[in-house]
């Protein structure tokens, strides 16, 4: 049987903060399940604070999407997580992965060593496994990994209850579904795919991302864009249940209103 749909979206308080809340109250309303945090200084506050407000205003799920492992210590990062899920009564979910390309200048600010992405894996590893010891047995805050390599992917099928693949712009559909048929037959987790680009329109936090030009997504088939359309964009993501298993959908916080028939529609079947 597929998963139910359920839908999130990436809101960091880039505005001021009443504006924000009425955002995260209106996203609640139309049906969102998670409200998302993403993990990158200087962009917000800090996303463990943030997400603690959000959870306070409405009834959503919250998650990091994603930490980055290389910016803090593996013990802090799962201390931080298990805290969260105690404080929302079981509704965070620890989002992580080794980090988006250039996080590099942020390690060194930060007076961190700059690690290898082995070295990277091996964080996410261990905080994953500080994170289950700190919940023990009464509490299993759920691990959302993003993953690109090999081995980060076979430690997603090990460790994680959801799985995004980090996409490039020249990533085919085609692609894309091989990667997630191959983890599928290792182990029935949930995928999960963050759409960046509805329409013409690029999230305004991945704006800088060489990833997310429209016209290069549309000439590969890629999965990390969607019709501007609600109708469209709802028969789509049901093709993308329906071949490759993908049944959480993340949107960013600015097509939170244009996507909502498409939640109105989908969210729980």
């Amino acid at each position: 049987m597929p998963r139910p749909f359920r839908f999130g979206v990436v809101a960091p308080l880039t505005q001021d903060l009443p504006s924000w809340r009425d955002h995260v109250r209106r996203i609640a309303d139309h049906g969102y399940s998670t409200l998302l945090m993403p993990d990158v200084p200087r962009w917000q506050p800090a996303p463990g604070p943030a997400l603690a407000v959000a959870a306070s205003l409405t009834d959503m799920r919250v998650g990091t999407w994603v930490y980055a492992s290389p910016l803090r210590p593996a013990r802090s990062l799962a201390w931080e997580a298990h805290s969260l899920s105690v404080l929302t009564e079981g509704r965070f979910e620890m989002g992580i992965g080794t980090g988006r390309p250039g996080i590099e200048d942020d390690v060194r600010e930060l007076g961190l060593p700059v690690l290898p992405p082995g070295e990277r894996l091996a964080q996410v590893r261990d905080a994953v496994a500080i994170l289950r010891e700190l919940d023990g047995p009464g509490l299993c805050t759920p691990v959302v990994m993003a993953v690109r390599g090999a081995k980060a992917r076979a430690l997603a099928a090990e460790v994680a209850d959801t799985v995004t693949f980090v996409s490039r712009s020249d990533d085919s559909r085609a692609e894309v579904e091989r990667l997630a048929a191959e983890l599928r037959s290792t182990r029935d987790v949930e995928l999960a795919l963050h759409v960046s680009v509805v329409g013409d329109a690029i999230a305004p936090f991945m704006a800088s991302v060489e990833e997310t030009d429209p016209a290069a997504l549309r000439e590969a088939d890629s999965l990390a864009i969607l019709p501007a359309d609600p109708a469209a964009a709802a028969e789509e993501i049901q093709r993308r249940r329906e071949e490759a298993g993908f049944s959480y959908v993340v949107f960013g916080a600015d097509f939170a209103d244009l996507l909502a028939p498409v939640v109105a529609e989908l969210a729980g079947r």
